[in-house]
């Protein structure tokens, strides 16, 4: 069972992505693991603020990916975390309800953060269809910038055959 907060982050993200993040949410439940949705769908600005981080703003360095390079900005990456016994997020990406997490995730159709080598993001969950898994490319930044965001989701949508129509 996700919290208000986290449906209310799903409902801004490509909706075949909520839909996995759903399903996920409820196998894990069955295994006595419940999560939240942490971050989801991320303005421009945001995503240049964590883009600072670590580098002309105080933090340690969170993400390679600055604005409009990021599928977080294209409603297509979600941050997922277990909570811990007591209702608080777990942020420990080595306690076996992460690795689980992960796990299914990945075997529902999601590409996890958990794997990359560059900079590990083990929250991330995103679907990309034919796009590049790295980052969206000048063609999906210019769907964007043309015809908006359900025709970002549609072109996705037709390249994963998941028959989201919008």
């Amino acid at each position: 069972m996700l919290s208000p907060a986290s449906n209310a982050r799903l409902n801004a993200v490509y909706p075949p992505l909520a839909a996995l993040v759903r399903q996920l949410a409820e196998q894990l439940l069955s295994d006595g693991i419940q999560i939240i949705v942490a971050q989801a769908m991320r303005t421009v600005a945001e995503q240049d603020a964590l883009y600072a981080q670590g580098r002309t703003a105080p933090g340690r360095i969170v993400t390679n990916a600055r604005g409009g390079h990021s599928y977080h900005n294209f409603g297509l990456a979600v941050d997922l975390a277990p909570l811990a016994a007591d209702g608080s997020v777990n942020w420990n990406a080595s306690h076996p309800a992460w690795k689980r997490m992960e796990e299914a995730g990945v075997a529902l159709g999601m590409t996890s953060g958990a794997n990359w080598t560059r900079i590990v993001d083990a929250p991330h969950f995103q679907v990309t269809g034919r796009f590049p898994e790295a980052g969206p490319d000048d063609e999906l930044r210019a769907i964007l910038a043309s015809d908006g965001l359900g025709a970002v989701w549609r072109a996705v949508s037709d390249s994963r055959g998941d028959g989201w129509a919008g």
